[in-house]
């Protein structure tokens, strides 16, 4: 009787072991649920430098114009530069006469004062082309003028003098004058052997204020040089 009990104990080891070893065997079903997902990470795009993404500009071209002549005189007046190559033309300072203005210019003077001298001309500059032909090119019509006064000293005398050679050059005909821009005056005034002047441009005259009395007028000028 002992013998069976102990028989039957130790086949029931036998199956439990037997079944545990099959449960270790088989395959585990993993569902869904049991499932943890994992969290995906978006990579951001690669940065692309400018420099890869720009084409670089071409390099401007320099554009070659022909040279805008020279507009301004030396504080002396008219003289002559060193000429300036530009598309086959050079520049330099240059002056024209103009013989018929100037004698009806003097010829206006002298009913105002008889020992009076002056003359007009032309300046601006000479375009000198490859072939040696020249071009002026007038910017202005000027004018030169000496008068013999009795008193350099006498500042409202001087005045009336240039007012009375102005109105002679403001009433020259537009036709006669030449270039683009006002002109300039130049002048002298002799008493034996002293001199005195003034030099001014047609528009810085006519800027002045219309009420200075003529000594006020000759030492605006005067100082403005």
């Amino acid at each position: 009787m002992v013998f069976r009990l102990h028989h039957m104990a130790l086949r029931s080891c036998i199956v439990l072991a037997i079944a545990l070893i099959l449960c270790a065997c088989s395959p585990v079903t993993v569902t869904p649920e049991s499932t943890r997902s994992i969290p995906t990470v978006d990579t951001p795009p690669p940065v692309i430098p400018p420099s890869a993404t720009i084409q670089p500009l071409p390099l401007t071209k320099l554009i070659a114009t022909l040279a805008t002549p020279h507009v301004d005189q030396g504080p002396d007046g008219p003289s002559t530069s060193a000429p300036t190559s530009s598309m086959g033309c050079a520049y330099r300072w240059a002056q024209q006469d103009l013989p018929e203005l100037s004698n009806d210019f003097l010829l206006a003077l002298q009913e105002l004062q008889p020992g009076a001298t002056g003359h007009a001309f032309a300046f601006g500059e000479d375009c000198i082309h490859d072939d040696g032909t020249v071009t002026f090119l007038p910017m202005e019509t000027d004018f030169n003028i000496t008068l013999p006064v009795s008193d350099l000293s006498n500042e409202a005398e001087l005045g009336d003098w240039i007012i009375q050679v102005m109105q002679v050059i403001e009433n020259i005909p537009s036709e006669q004058i030449r270039g683009p821009r006002p002109g300039r005056v130049s002048l002298l005034f002799e008493s034996g052997v002293d001199r005195t002047g003034v030099n001014f441009y047609i528009d810085q005259y006519q800027a002045l204020p219309d009420n200075l009395s003529s000594d006020e007028l000759f030492r605006m000028l005067q100082e403005s040089q």
